[in-house]
């Protein structure tokens, strides 16, 4: 009951970063029958078309064993190297089957789930060690599943070999009459009909576990809705460490902001709730570049940073706003402040251009300001 509530509370499929660190436990879809199929493929395999020769091999070498030079039985050291050279002729002879059989028994298990290596898997855990939660998984479904599949697999095979045994019975009674070497050869024969038959018939349960493994696997790793909100703090971050961090990055982009102040041409007021620095270099920019904005206390600090640089400032406020509002830092103002921005800049460059007694230009007033950039 309670894996049954389980269940029905993960009710979302599991998501990317899920999948990743089941895999990283070693935790993935496996298929025992795929590797059971496998190694019987290819045992028989290797049986039908390497069977004869590895058995010719290991006649000759019982009949150089069974019938050695007897000068050998006087010495132990030759005894030895004789014995040892007949180890060696049988390794080889049976070594390309061995070989085959520990590839396939290597790789045939990892063809559902891919290569994985996870010392957390390794790692002991008391847990498992509970006979209760032992319990649970045997009278679970997938115990149930499991007993059903090997009932009939058990059955299955039964039922094939019996068959291939039968039909092929009277090839066994004749096997039990031949010489020696020629039963020998026969029961090769049988043994690998037997296991491509037995594989052949196993394939069918293969081809119902593995989608099974994988459908398994994932209702395993399904989620409930607390499971996501815990991931999504851990991949975002919780609220407040995310509200440190842009305060951070705030903070940051405010300081490089104040750095270009001192390189404005003009600072354009409200007077007091914005401010905005404009630059402009003839022949690097096509239009008035905005390099600081802020409103209240950040106004307040440029206009400060800016009297501390000599930058001269003008207090319009329908251009303020409309600067504001309408363009980033960074960027080129809008096309429709073209005029009035000129006329500002106008008025700074004279400042500039004052001779000592000379009287100052007026400000100017009455900006040309688009209604569509207006903001009241």
């Amino acid at each position: 009951m309670a894996e049954r509530d389980d269940v029905q509370e993960r009710s979302f499929e599991a998501t990317a970063k899920r999948h990743a660190d089941a895999r990283e436990k070693g935790q993935v879809p496996r298929s025992r029958e795929v590797a059971t199929v496998a190694l019987l493929l290819a045992g028989s395999g290797g049986l039908m078309f390497g069977g004869q020769s590895i058995l010719d091999m290991l006649v000759r070498s019982m009949h150089t064993a069974f019938a050695p030079d007897l000068a050998l039985l006087e010495d132990d050291h030759l005894l030895f190297s004789f014995a040892g050279r007949q180890l060696l002729d049988a390794l080889v002879g049976i070594g390309p089957f061995l070989a085959l059989m520990f590839v396939v028994a290597l790789f045939a298990p990892i063809a559902v789930g891919g290569w994985v290596f996870s010392a957390e898997a390794l790692a002991a855990k008391p847990a498992r060690l509970d006979p209760i939660a032992g319990l649970g998984r045997v009278f679970g479904a997938r115990g149930w599943v499991e007993l059903a599949k090997a009932l009939v697999k058990f059955a299955l095979i039964l039922g094939v070999a019996f068959l291939v045994l039968w039909s092929d019975m009277d090839h066994m009674l004749a096997t039990a009459r031949a010489p020696v070497e020629a039963a020998l050869r026969s029961s090769i024969d049988i043994v690998a009909h037997v296991a491509a038959m037995v594989a052949a018939a196993t394939i069918a349960i293969a081809i119902f576990d593995v989608p099974f493994q994988i459908w398994d696997h994932g209702r395993n790793l399904r989620m409930s809705r607390e499971d996501l909100r815990e991931e999504t703090k851990e991949t975002e971050g919780r609220p407040e460490v995310r509200a440190r961090i842009r305060s951070i990055q705030q903070a940051l982009a405010q300081r490089r902001m104040m750095a270009q102040v001192p390189k404005a041409d003009v600072i354009v007021t409200n007077p007091t709730h914005y401010a905005v620095a404009l630059r402009y270099e003839a022949g690097s920019s096509a239009a008035p570049v905005l390099v600081a904005k802020g409103a209240d206390h950040v106004a307040a600090r440029i206009r400060e940073v800016g009297a501390e640089a000599g930058v001269a400032m003008l207090s319009a406020p329908l251009l303020a706003r409309a600067l504001y509002f309408s363009t980033d830092i960074d960027e080129e103002i809008p096309a429709g402040l073209y005029r009035a921005v000129a006329q500002v800049l106008a008025y700074v460059f004279q400042l500039r251009a004052l001779r000592p007694g000379e009287r100052a230009p007026n400000p100017p007033t009455d900006l040309p300001i688009p209604e569509d950039l207006r903001r009241d």
